[in-house]
């Protein structure tokens, strides 16, 4: 489990100042990020490191990441989301 200043490290970069992005990316770190995998939670610390253009496009199910670890954090991502 993340310590808090990692978690709170994980927020600062998970707030990525495009709407569309922090409604996908904040609720999943308060409320599914703890429960997954130390294998998925780094895989999600990979994630924050890619451009917003690209987390857009993969988020609306444009396109999928062509690394399988960020292809796998996605599905993870969107597995939980639930679009108002």
């Amino acid at each position: 489990m993340a310590n808090d200043d990692n978690l709170n490290k994980l927020f600062w970069h998970s707030r990525r100042g495009m709407l569309e992005l922090d409604l996908v990316l904040l609720p999943f770190l308060e409320k599914h990020y703890q429960h997954i995998s130390d294998q998925n939670k780094e895989y999600y610390a990979e994630l924050l490191k890619c451009e917003d253009q690209d987390l857009f496009s993969w988020f609306l199910s444009r396109q999928k990441p062509e690394d399988p670890r960020l292809k796998q954090i996605v599905d993870v991502i969107l597995e939980h989301h639930q679009p108002d």
